[in-house]
C-alpha cells in the first residue's frame, strides 16, 4: 500500500512491507523547492536591498564627521561633573579651518582642556575655542588637526513628514552608531528640557523616531543624501531611553547660529517689544470674535519699543509674521528672534474683528535687555506711602512691580504683590517716582481708575481702587 502527503512543501512517502512501514523524505524535491524561494525572495526585495544599500552609503559617506564629546566641569557641593555626547565636524563660510557643532548642554562649564573630542580614526583633541548660544542650546568648538572631514548642511525646509533619516552618535558611549527612521512630525515647541528649558528660547523642534539615547545629544540627523538636517537634542521618555520620540534642532536654525557665533562671538536676535498670552483659549478667542485659537494674543505692549512705535495694542491677535501664518505665542518669539535686526516686516493683525496690516521695524533684542538690566540695578524698592505699597520698576521697561501691601491700606483687597501697575488715572506709569507723583497729586480724589497686569498670563485689568489719607 502506498501513501501520499505534502505538508508545508515537504513530499513524503510511506510503503508498507507486511506488517512493517518504511517512510523516507524526497531530500532532492525539498532543495529545488528551497532554491526556486530564494530566487523569488531575491527578485521581491531587489527594491529593498536597493534602498539598504543607499543607507549604508550613507552610513559610510557620513560617519568620519561624527565625534564623540567628553566633558567634566566642577560643580560646587557636587565635585567634578562628567557629561558626554556627540558632535559634527562642519565647515562654515563665516570662519576658516573647522569646527564641531554640538549641544551646549553637553560642554557648559568646561574650558577647552577639560572636552576631549574623539575622532572616527581614533585621535582625541581639545579644542582651541568654545562658542555657545544658551537660547538654542547649540555650541561650536574649534578644532585644528589634519585629515578632518566635514560634513555637509542640508535644508531642514524640505525636510517633510515621513522622510526617512539617520541618527549618528555615541549612545551609551558606543561611538559610530546609526539607527534608521522616519521624520515624525515638524515645529515642535513648549518642550520642557531639563533643568534648563526656561533658557530654550528658540524651540521649532523636528521630531523622529530613529533611536535616540543619552549620548546621542549633540549629533546628527542625515538625510538619505547624507545631508545634516537636523542636530538632536533631545528626547521624550519615561525610562530614560529611546521610546521612539527624539527632537532634533532644524539645520536651518542650527547653521545660522553657527555662523552667527564664529562671525560675531554672539547671535543677534530682533524682537519686537509685546508681552503675549500662553494660555490663549477659546473663550478668549469668542470675546475678540475669533472662530478658532489661531495667533499670538498681545496682553501688553512695552513703551519705546519697535511694538509701541508701530502701534500695536493690547488684546491685538498677531495672525501672520512676514506672510507666515502663526501657530501660537513661540512660533511668533521664535520667527522674530531669527529675523534679521533693522528688517521691515509686515504684521497681519486681529483687531475688534477686523484684520488689519501693520508695519513693524524690528530692533535688536541686546538693546533691550541691557536697558532691562540698568533699570534693574538702578531700581531700588520704593514706598508709595498714599496707597500704602512697596514697589519697584518693572523688568519690562514699563509699570512698576508691587512689592509689598500694606495690610491696613484699603487697596490690599484690590492689589496684590507682583502686580505691576501700567496705568495710573488712565495715565502711563513709567516709573516709582511717577507713581509717587500721580498718587500725591490725586489724595483728594475718593478713588482712582488702576491698570493692572496680573499672572502668568499677563491679563490687563480695571480695578477701582481707594486708598489711606
Amino acid at each position: 500500500m502506498l501513501l501520499g502527503c505534502f505538508a508545508s512543501g515537504l513530499v513524503c512517502g510511506a510503503v508498507f512491507f507486511g506488517q512493517g512501514l518504511v517512510t523516507f523524505a524526497t531530500a532532492a524535491l525539498d532543495q529545488a523547492s528551497a532554491e526556486r524561494q530564494y530566487d523569488d525572495l531575491a527578485r521581491e526585495v531587489s527594491a529593498m536591498q536597493q534602498g539598504s544599500k543607499v543607507i549604508a552609503r550613507v552610513a559610510k559617506l557620513t560617519t568620519p564627521s561624527v565625534v564623540h564629546i567628553q566633558s567634566r566641569r566642577e560643580v560646587a557641593g557636587k565635585g567634578t561633573v562628567e557629561e558626554t555626547g556627540s558632535g559634527i565636524i562642519m565647515s562654515s563660510s563665516k570662519s576658516a579651518g573647522y569646527f564641531v557643532v554640538t549641544n551646549r548642554h553637553v560642554i557648559d562649564g568646561a574650558a577647552p582642556g577639560q572636552i576631549a573630542v574623539s575622532l572616527s580614526d581614533g585621535r582625541v583633541l581639545n579644542p582651541e575655542q568654545i562658542w555657545s548660544d544658551k537660547d538654542t542650546d547649540l555650541a561650536a568648538l574649534k578644532l585644528t588637526a589634519a585629515g578632518l572631514i566635514p560634513g555637509r548642511w542640508g535644508d531642514s525646509n524640505d525636510v517633510e513628514i515621513g522622510h526617512m533619516v539617520l541618527a549618528v552618535g555615541s549612545p551609551f558611549g558606543l561611538s559610530q552608531s546609526v539607527t534608521f527612521g522616519i521624520i515624525s512630525a515638524k515645529g515642535r515647541r513648549s518642550l520642557k528640557l531639563g533643568n534648563d528649558a526656561q533658557n530654550v528660547m528658540n524651540q521649532d523642534f523636528l521630531q523622529t523616531d530613529a533611536a535616540i539615547n543619552p549620548g546621542n545629544s549633540g549629533g546628527p540627523l542625515i538625510d538619505l543624501q547624507g545631508r545634516v538636517v537636523g542636530i538632536n537634542t533631545a528626547i521624550a521618555s519615561s525610562s530614560g531611553g529611546n521610546e521612539g520620540i527624539g527632537f532634533s534642532i532644524p539645520s536651518n536654525l542650527a547653521q545660522r547660529v553657527i555662523d552667527q557665533l564664529l562671525e560675531y562671538g554672539f547671535v543677534q536676535r530682533a524682537y519686537l517689544g509685546v508681552k503675549l498670552d500662553p494660555a490663549f483659549e477659546m473663550k478668549t478667542a469668542q470675546r475678540l470674535k475669533l472662530d478658532r485659537v489661531s495667533g499670538a494674543r498681545v496682553t501688553d505692549v512695552y513703551q519705546n519699543t519697535p511694538a509701541s512705535k508701530a502701534g500695536l495694542l493690547v488684546d491685538d491677535v498677531i495672525l501672520q509674521f512676514d506672510n507666515v501664518d502663526i501657530q501660537d505665542e513661540n512660533h511668533l518669539i521664535h520667527l522674530v528672534s531669527l529675523t534679521p535686526v533693522g528688517k521691515q516686516i509686515r504684521l497681519s493683525v486681529w483687531r475688534n474683528g477686523v484684520k488689519t496690516a501693520i508695519s513693524v521695524l524690528l530692533a535688536d533684542r541686546t538693546d533691550l535687555r541691557q536697558s532691562n538690566q540698568q533699570n534693574q540695578e538702578s531700581g531700588k524698592p520704593t514706598p508709595v506711602r498714599p496707597m500704602g505699597l512697596v514697589v519697584e520698576p518693572a523688568a519690562e521697561q514699563v509699570g512698576v512691580r508691587v512689592l509689598k501691601v500694606d495690610l491696613f491700606s484699603t487697596l490690599a483687597t484690590e492689589v496684590r504683590p507682583n502686580d505691576v501697575i501700567v496705568e495710573f488715572g488712565r495715565k502711563p506709569v513709567k516709573s516709582t517716582e511717577e507713581l509717587k507723583q500721580f498718587a500725591n497729586q490725586a489724595q483728594r480724589e475718593r478713588d482712582v481708575l488702576l491698570k493692572l497686569r496680573r499672572g502668568e498670563a499677563g491679563e490687563v485689568q480695571d480695578v477701582l481702587v481707594m486708598w489711606q489719607r
